[in-house]
């Protein structure tokens, strides 16, 4: 079965393209013209903490204190592409569930 791509699917590709442009746009904008040291929002919390209240002792110590900032930053993307990966997958999932459903759906009327 060979279909042929029709005009609402290709104006959904269109569509589908300028919006992955628009997020590329949107992500390289700041590291290009926005000056600047980029830090983590812990260290400006500390930060602002210690200029308000100077004796302020916490709560709590890391349970693990990382040797060095790239295996803190390898942890950090870690995480993030563990829970990019249960994201997708649930998507998929669900998409997944939703054609079956569809195409038995077909079957039945026809």
């Amino acid at each position: 079965m060979n279909q042929k791509p029709t005009k609402n699917h290709q104006s959904t590709s269109r569509q589908n393209w300028l919006l992955a442009g628009a997020v590329i746009v949107l992500a390289a904008f700041p590291l290009v013209f926005v000056r600047g040291k980029y830090g983590g929002s812990d260290d400006q919390a500390k930060k602002a903490i210690t200029e308000i209240q100077p004796g302020y002792q916490p709560w709590f110590n890391h349970l693990f204190e990382p040797a060095s900032g790239e295996i803190s930053s390898l942890l950090f993307a870690s995480q993030a592409a563990m829970g990019a990966g249960v994201v997708g997958y649930v998507i998929g999932l669900y998409k997944g569930r939703s054609q079956s459903r569809q195409q038995s759906d077909n079957k039945s009327s026809e």
